[in-house]
């Protein structure tokens, strides 16, 4: 079992100061006094002994790190975790959890907003933005238990709250101790990446989603560097929520440099458009100009942000321009794990370093995966059966969906799009079903959308899918299943979908598979 010495508390002004210049972290109120003490106690110790080698450590305690030390320690391995920083990584705390919270309210002031297509009339509506976020830090620490320390610890892991430092093929450092292991998993995710080359942005008061979070009040002006997942579900959000937003996107539409679909992009550009987004395509940032910063957290700076021959103030700069790997400091050469400068860790198909067959990695700090959370804890799993139970689990068996939360949403999975299939050189076929005549779709009155499937050229092996649409990543896990057990295009199109559901346009593209090869009964 564990012991935590010294608790977080509220009204403590040492306290105050230590969660935001540590963990960036504030307010200190009841919610993220009820975070720390799960994901980060002020004093932190096992008292379990450790034993002369452990079968895992993981380094690193969000998703990758959780899941493999937690199912190793279930499964009767020694194990350990190391946790430097906030047990549940990004996707706790500055990610997944708070990012949806606060999209649902914002999905709740545009249902107000359009309550009166509904035959609902509403007065005095008024936003509480401090409310809003309360919500959001509350129901960020209701999930942070399945996190914490103690649940880990009851899992039968060893938790150490530190640094953790590889020493040598097989052992590590932490808090001045030395742990020796048979398998050690790299689980120490990524950063923002925030470009080096924009004149004023590193000396600016700029934000990412480390900090976006923290904030109390609605800041007027926002601008948002990047067109990614993140700045386009916070773009819309804030939008929503009343803060004149303005994304600075260097591609000429969205999607474009990952072979996105060009209808999709359009489609969700005029969605984000109409509630209050204002894109700015093929355009760079020249320079950052800080008019007044700002020591307090709870009062706004002012920015002068140069965009081509415009000058945007914002008391908001969001900087979503893409991810770095977390491996600096790890001692990944006295453990002789080879690396990418930049970009991460090199594993081979089994998760195992290409140079240290006792080093494993998972997530974000890996070179060359799709930095998400469900791929961090899939790629646990597979570390977890290769490394202890010897087995060959393949990443490149992995079908890995992906979606942004914005309204509709866009999910994703495999190849994307013909532009795709075009720049990789693979022969295929498109069904489209749109939703303009999708029952449920109309009746919700979020008729703006489609699901594209992708096969091969004539053949109904799917090679994977584009979905708009409301509910598209719930959606999107149909598609994903049938391409992992090989399951036909048309199988979908005669699997019975209940009706009236906008999963039927799943369906509408099989049924358009079938009908090109319908027998015709005139010709019979």
């Amino acid at each position: 079992m564990a012991v935590s010495n010294g608790s977080w508390s509220v009204g403590d002004a040492d306290q105050e100061e230590a969660a935001r210049k540590e963990f960036e972290i504030w307010p200190l109120d009841e919610s993220n006094v009820k975070l720390l003490n799960q994901v980060h106690p002020r004093t932190y110790k096992s008292t379990d002994e450790p034993p002369e080698v452990y079968d895992l450590i993981a380094i690193g305690a969000g998703a990758g790190g959780l899941v493999s030390s937690k199912q190793a320690g279930r499964r009767g391995a020694k194990s350990a975790m190391i946790s430097e920083k906030l047990a549940g990584g990004d996707c706790l705390n500055v990610g997944c959890v708070p990012s949806k919270a606060l999209i649902r309210s914002a999905r709740a002031m545009k249902e107000v907003s359009r309550a009166a297509e509904f035959g609902i009339h509403l007065e005095n509506v008024k936003l509480d933005f401090g409310a809003v976020m309360k919500r959001v830090r509350e129901l960020r620490a209701k999930i942070a238990p399945v996190d914490g320390h103690e649940a880990t610890e009851a899992a039968g892991t060893n938790v150490f709250q530190g640094r953790g430092r590889l020493t040598g093929p097989n052992t590590l450092e932490v808090n001045g101790q030395t742990l020796r292991f048979k398998v050690c998993v790299l689980a120490t995710g990524g950063r923002p990446a925030v470009p080096k080359n924009i004149p004023g942005l590193l000396g600016a008061p700029y934000t990412t989603n480390e900090q976006l979070f923290n904030l109390q009040e609605l800041p007027p002006r926002m601008v948002i560097l990047g067109a990614g997942v993140i700045a386009l579900e916070m773009a819309q959000s804030f939008a929503l929520l009343g803060s004149k937003v303005t994304v600075v996107n260097r591609s000429s539409r969205l999607f474009a440099s990952k072979g996105g679909d060009a209808e999709a992009a359009e489609i969700l550009q005029n969605e984000l458009e109409k509630d209050g987004v204002i894109f700015l395509s093929d355009a760079t940032v020249s320079q950052v100009e800080t008019i007044k910063g700002s020591a307090d957290p709870s009062s706004f700076p002012l920015m002068k942000i140069k965009v081509a021959d415009q000058e945007l103030d914002c008391e908001c700069l969001l900087v979503a321009t893409g991810r770095a790997a977390n491996i600096e400091d790890l001692g990944l050469e006295a453990a002789g794990v080879d690396f990418v400068p930049g970009k991460g860790i090199s594993v081979n198909d089994f998760g195992q370093s290409v140079s240290n067959p006792s080093v494993y990695a998972v997530g974000d700090c890996v070179a060359n995966v799709p930095r998400l959370t469900h791929m961090s804890g899939e790629m646990a799993k597979v570390v977890v059966q290769n490394g202890l139970a010897g087995d060959e689990w393949r990443l490149s068996s992995f079908v890995v969906p992906a979606v942004a939360y914005t309204e509709p949403e866009f999910a994703t999975v495999g190849i994307m799009s013909q532009e795709q299939a075009d720049k990789e050189g693979i022969e295929v076929d498109v069904y489209r079903a749109g939703l303009e005549h999708n029952d449920r779709a109309i009746l919700e009155s979020s008729n703006v959308g489609f699901v594209k499937i992708v096969t091969k050229k004539d053949s109904d092996e799917i090679l994977g899918a584009t979905i708009v649409a409301d509910r598209a990543g719930d959606i999107i896990n149909e598609i994903s299943l049938a391409m992992k057990e090989k399951i036909g295009l048309r199988s979908l199109g005669r699997n019975i979908h209940s009706y009236p559901t906008t999963g039927e346009a799943v369906q509408g593209c099989g049924l358009q598979f079938i009908n090109k090869s319908w027998t015709r009964f005139d010709q019979v």
